[in-house]
């Protein structure tokens, strides 16, 4: 499939410890992923409740998102935040 591939929502944890790890993480998280091939822009950024974030991700086509996806699995990112709860909506795949 080509095409941008799109994924927006939100990151929400449950605890302040979960936030904790998650704004750890995140700096490596977002530069990694910025230096990834076919890595349009990619963004996680609080919100006015300090334990959700707004996730946006744009990838050149589903290969590009697929690889990005297949990183992140075995990242320090998904160990981290593993468990933390997720709505997401992708586009384009």
């Amino acid at each position: 499939m080509s095409g941008e591939v799109t994924l927006t929502g939100t990151l929400t944890c449950i605890s302040e410890d979960e936030a904790v790890r998650v704004r750890a993480s995140l700096p490596d998280h977002i530069a990694l992923t910025r230096a990834e091939q076919g890595c349009i822009s990619f963004d996680v950024s609080p919100t006015d409740n300090p334990i959700v974030w707004t996730v946006s991700e744009r990838f050149e086509d589903a290969a590009s998102f697929e690889a990005h996806q297949t990183r992140t699995a075995s990242s320090d990112w998904a160990t981290q935040t593993k468990g933390i709860a997720r709505a997401y909506k992708i586009d384009g795949m």
